[in-house]
């Protein structure tokens, strides 16, 4: 006689799957095989481990996978979790199959050496990384079984890597700023000005809405609202804009009617500039550092040589406080997550941080409080000088891109 199927299994397309109750317990769950025998064989192990669970105490095994399958299913809406998707697909071959018990620092090793080797930055590991931690942290601190016992008893320490070549901030001097601008083609120039002006990061500046531009009759200007799932720390972002940067905005009123900074195409319509960090933006900077030693008299530094976009909302965020602003309005000018932050601003409060944001384009003026950094043995130095008197502070760089 052939092997009788047992109650409990169900066959569905080409696989068998449980489907049975037990002491108050629904077993509801895929098989994967299309063997009867292996299938017969897995219900056994499930009903052996439930009843072991139930008369024993005996907590049910479950896999690192089945973990990641929940962490998905109850953070539909969180912001990043398409990136988590990405990273838990990555170290599914690695440790999918494991148990929670046998994931641990020392079970990662291999997937971080991989892709270390792959060339993979140790930012992109640790982002990998930090996916685990949360899922062996949720096992251990949230997550109850049928018994009222935690998926896992302790969640192990993962450590981070270690940025050994992290690259400091660098921030544009006046003259570094000119000479960087006048290689970028126009669309991106505009765009670059704009952020050194704001504080805004490139995904904001990118897809910055004429929908979103709020105006302030008692002041006669306008601001920017940014919705909360369009910036990064999930608030909302209030943009204050000084002559500068008004002066881009008005230069990009009526190209588009949803996008505030477009790209003009060989047929003459205009679409949405998608990044800033692209091949435009690394052939200008090559350029420029070629003409830096003829044009500024001095070799051209290796972070000039590799200026990111993201150092134009550092390079604001020095002038600023070059310029005597406030740390707390400092903190409102570049979206910071903090308790006083508020999208709900009165006119004169606007007019405070639209006069803080003013200082920046003083800064380039002659006959104003001029901004120099001196960058010297890893570590930067501004100062600043006006009407002949002036000072020098020295500010480390881990410390500066903490605090901006």
């Amino acid at each position: 006689m052939g092997l009788q199927k047992p109650p409990g299994l169900t066959l569905r397309g080409e696989v068998w799957h449980i489907d049975k109750d037990i002491y108050g317990t629904r077993i509801c769950e895929s098989t994967g095989t299309g063997d009867l025998r292996e299938a017969v064989a897995i219900l056994s192990r499930r009903l052996e481990e439930v009843r072991a669970s139930r008369f024993f105490g005996v907590r049910k095994t479950r896999t690192f996978r089945e973990a990641a399958t929940r962490y998905l299913e109850e953070h539909p809406h969180k912001r990043s979790l398409e990136r988590d998707a990405r990273s838990l697909t990555t170290l599914d071959p690695y440790i999918g199959a494991l148990t929670l018990q046998q994931v641990h620092f020392g079970s990662l090793q291999t997937y971080i050496r991989d892709k270390l080797k792959a060339g993979k930055s140790p930012g992109t590991v640790n982002r990998d990384l930090a996916v685990v931690r949360r899922i062996l942290n949720l096992c251990a601190r949230l997550w109850r079984d049928e018994e009222d016992r935690p998926w896992l008893d302790t969640a192990p320490l993962i450590q981070m890597q270690r940025h050994p070549d992290k690259r400091t901030p660098y921030p544009l001097s006046m003259e570094e700023q000119r000479l960087l601008f006048s290689e970028l083609a126009a669309h991106l120039a505009r765009m670059a000005l704009f952020k050194v002006n704001t504080g805004t990061r490139e995904h904001e500046v990118c897809g910055l809405r004429w929908s979103w531009e709020v105006r302030v009759p008692e002041l006669d200007t306008s601001v920017f609202i940014i919705p909360r799932d369009h910036v990064k720390n999930g608030l909302e972002r209030f943009v204050v804009l000084n002559r500068i940067a008004q002066s881009v905005i008005e230069g990009c009123r009526g190209e588009h009617e949803e996008f505030v900074f477009t790209t003009k195409e060989r047929d003459g319509s205009r679409h949405p500039q998608c990044r800033m960090n692209n091949s435009g933006w690394k052939a200008a900077r090559r350029r420029a550092a070629v003409r830096y030693p003829r044009e500024l008299g001095l070799p051209c530094p290796a972070g000039f040589r590799s200026i990111r976009v993201h150092d134009l909302k550092h390079t604001f965020g020095y002038r600023l406080r070059a310029a005597g602003v406030a740390f707390e309005d400092r903190q409102s000018l570049l979206g910071h997550k903090a308790a006083h932050i508020t999208t709900h601003y009165s006119a004169a409060d606007i007019s405070t941080l639209i006069s803080c944001a003013e200082k920046v384009c003083d800064l380039a003026s002659r006959k104003s409080p001029a901004l120099s950094i001196v960058r010297s043995a890893g570590r930067l130095q501004v100062a600043e000088n006006a009407g002949g008197k002036g000072g020098t502070r020295t500010l480390d760089p881990g410390i500066m891109s903490a605090v901006l």
